[in-house]
């Protein structure tokens, strides 16, 4: 069933080449040269990718849904590779919607890892969750292949846990471990060879267009309009000072303390309705117009889904910003007088290599920081949704957190396995006689 399987795939390849052949409008010779690294890439999705999937089928369960969800991505990457050879390269805007059908991939494949933790196979889970980033070298340049590398390296760690595990039990399994790794293996060799520095656009041809990727929803609505501007101090009943004579009154009457009931009027037990029931069936009397209360404001778009996203070095510091869905973030170039900044990010992953100063995670949502080796400072602010790997070499590290919430630092322990910590977000804070003194509540 696997021979029959790869048979039927290499046909459908076949298939697919002659008709992106036929449909490029362009001459013999031109077509053949656009369509070489399509052709390329069809050698690994017929060797060993075919062999990984045939693999995770014969080992079934989670290992075979995430490598359904693996060839989905390769073939969504092919799909990349053809508009690549027949187009020129479009505008950022257009070219991060060519990558979205594999973005979500790529989160597909990781949210199955995260949503199976209790799984059997969860090494097997790991090993493919952590390196399928590795898709992504399309968006990295100019340093693709040594990205791919870096995912690989990832996968090791459960790979080899793999290996450890069925070594003397099932032969399969080792197969599936050898077959899964020469994909990055072989992905580095084509790289190299056909895409030195990043992703190769063919030089004539149309611009691509967004129109080239799979349908993936509909753009975001414009931003609404935002509330009109109210004058406050027509409110107060005065003048400019109107504002500052009513509280300055109102703090003068808390401040009578007992005295401030002097003024009020004694109502006598025929007007009481607890004690006359007589006036509860009577309708309340109106207590005059109703205060004015502003409208809540409207919701407005955020910067991140209005700005195009950042990622470029200013100075000293490295700006990552107003990325959504972005799981190839890396910045590979570092001094130690550089500093990273990441504000408005949305599920996304950014990976910091070298050695710099501090990293600082701002105004993000869900976003994932794994760090491989030392990093004196991790600052993070106004973060929702925070996760911080860190590596053995960086356990001394200080951790300053500020307005954020749902934070998390991973810990490797002896074994290699990660244990999650929250960072705390109740505080308690008392007066001892000369100063404020701040200290974790118990609860957190």
């Amino acid at each position: 069933m696997a021979e029959l399987a790869s048979l039927v795939q290499r046909l459908e390849v076949a298939v697919s080449r002659l008709e992106s052949v036929s449909g490029s409008g362009g001459s013999a010779g031109e077509s053949a040269a656009v369509s070489v690294y399509v052709e390329a890439f069809d050698e690994i999705i017929q060797g060993p990718v075919a062999q990984y999937v045939s693999l995770s089928q014969k080992i079934g369960g989670d290992v075979q849904k995430h490598a359904d969800m693996i060839k989905q991505g390769f073939s969504s990457q092919r799909q990349l590779l053809l508009t690549a050879s027949t187009s020129q390269k479009p505008s950022d805007v257009v070219f991060t919607s060519l990558l979205q059908p594999m973005s979500k991939i790529i989160q597909q494949v990781q949210s199955f890892r995260e949503q199976n933790r209790t799984s059997a196979l969860f090494n097997h889970l790991s090993a493919v969750s952590e390196s399928v980033p590795g898709l992504g070298w399309v968006a990295m340049a100019p340093k693709p292949g040594p990205y791919v590398r870096d995912m690989q390296d990832a996968a090791m760690f459960y790979t080899n846990r793999v290996l450890k595990e069925y070594k003397e039990k099932d032969k399969t399994h080792v197969d599936w471990v050898k077959a899964y790794l020469s994909i990055w293996t072989d992905l580095q060799s084509y790289i190299k060879q056909h895409h030195t520095t990043g992703l190769s656009w063919s030089k004539s041809g149309p611009v691509a267009s967004a129109s080239a990727a799979p349908a993936g929803g509909c753009p975001p609505p414009p931003p609404m309009p935002p509330p009109p501007s109210m004058d406050i101090s027509q409110s107060s009943g005065g003048g400019g000072g109107g504002a500052a004579d009513n509280r300055n009154a109102l703090f003068a009457s808390i401040n009578k303390g007992g005295d401030i009931t002097k003024g009020l009027r004694h109502v006598s037990d025929d007007k009481k309705t607890h004690k006359n029931p007589n006036l509860r069936g009577q309708a309340p009397v109106p207590a005059g117009p109703k205060p004015y209360c502003p409208p809540a404001p409207r919701p407005t778009a955020t910067a991140a889904s209005t700005l195009p996203p950042v990622l470029e070095l200013d100075g000293k510091k490295w700006k990552v910003e107003n990325h959504e869905g972005a799981e190839n973030l890396v910045i590979s170039e570092t001094e130690l007088k550089q500093v990273v900044y990441a504000f408005k990010c949305n599920k996304s992953t950014l990976q910091v290599k070298g050695k710099l100063n501090s990293i600082t995670l701002g105004e993000n949502i869900d976003l994932p920081a794994q760090v491989m080796g030392k990093v004196p400072t991790i600052s993070i602010n106004k973060t929702d949704g925070c996760h911080v790997y860190l590596s053995s070499d960086s356990l001394k590290c200080e951790i300053i957190s500020a307005k954020s919430s749902e934070m998390n630092v991973l810990v490797p322990g002896k074994d290699g396995e990660f244990t999650e910590l929250p960072v705390p977000e109740q505080f308690k804070t008392v007066w001892d006689g000369s100063k404020l003194v701040t200290t974790v509540t118990e609860i957190a």
